[in-house]
């Protein structure tokens, strides 16, 4: 039975472009953000080509049957979904890994803007730099769950009517790993490891799915992607301040 209450879940991203505008949180949302601008222009370069490529090789592989003929313009849509839907976490994964460092500095500011309570004794710049190797081996960990099964999905929409539930699957999977993605942030704060984290998220699927799902969307628009990962480290730590205790409350009771 799914927990959790996926209309909460849809709110916090909201919130957390609010909390992105306190002024003891905008440094470490310009800091990752002009960095993101550089990496996003680069992409967009790359990434537009390689759309282009791969849309064309697909459609040489279907057989030259009338009917798939026909239906031309459904398949160029279906596959563009699902490239555009690889594309948006790739692009999230890219981002996570140069300002990993800082957004998790930024999730500890948020949470103690939130509860009024210090998550670690050392926010120095220090502490940030020296902290960039664990950062990014907890984006490793992400990036080595996630890769697989989006390798099955990939696989499944490249066949023709398959694909279009495939199409489905794939946002529900982006949907599933933003979640995961941001409420990583607050959790590592507190030294929950990523397997724990999964199992806790499973717990109040709907609650997660309701916060990956803006997040997702937000992330397969160009511009607004450069906005929503700051965005999404704030509002993933709100989810996390909330979600902890209403599920201690429920325990109490």
């Amino acid at each position: 039975m799914l927990k959790g209450n996926f209309f909460h879940g849809l709110g916090y991203l909201a919130e957390g472009f609010r909390l992105i505008r306190q002024p003891g949180l905008r440094l470490f949302v310009i800091i990752p953000l002009v960095l993101n601008v550089l990496l996003f222009g680069l992409l967009f370069y790359f990434l537009a080509e390689l759309f282009g490529i791969l849309i064309a090789m697909v459609m040489g592989w279907l057989p030259d049957w009338a009917w798939l003929q026909a239906l031309d313009w459904l398949f160029w849509l279906l596959y563009g979904a699902v490239i555009l839907l690889m594309l948006a976490y790739g692009f999230v994964i890219i981002a996570n890994l140069i300002g990993s460092p800082f957004y998790g500095y930024l999730s500890e500011l948020t949470e103690k803007h939130l509860t009024g309570q210090e998550v670690s004794t050392d926010g120095s710049w220090a502490a940030i730099i020296k902290d960039i190797p664990r950062a990014l081996w907890r984006e490793v960990q992400k990036i080595a769950y996630y890769l697989p099964r989006a390798l099955v999905l990939f696989i499944l929409g490249l066949i023709p009517v398959v694909n279009l539930v495939a199409a489905v699957l794939w946002f529900l999977f982006n949907c599933w790993m933003m979640s995961l993605q941001y409420v990583d942030y607050p959790a590592d704060n507190h030294k929950v490891s990523f397997p724990a984290l999964r199992r806790q998220l499973a717990g109040v699927r709907l609650s997660a799915m309701g916060f990956g799902l803006p997040v997702a969307l937000a992330a397969m628009v160009p511009v607004l992607n450069l906005f929503v990962v700051p965005a999404a480290v704030c509002g993933a730590t709100a989810f996390w301040v909330r979600e902890n205790a209403s599920n201690s409350q429920s325990s109490v009771s």
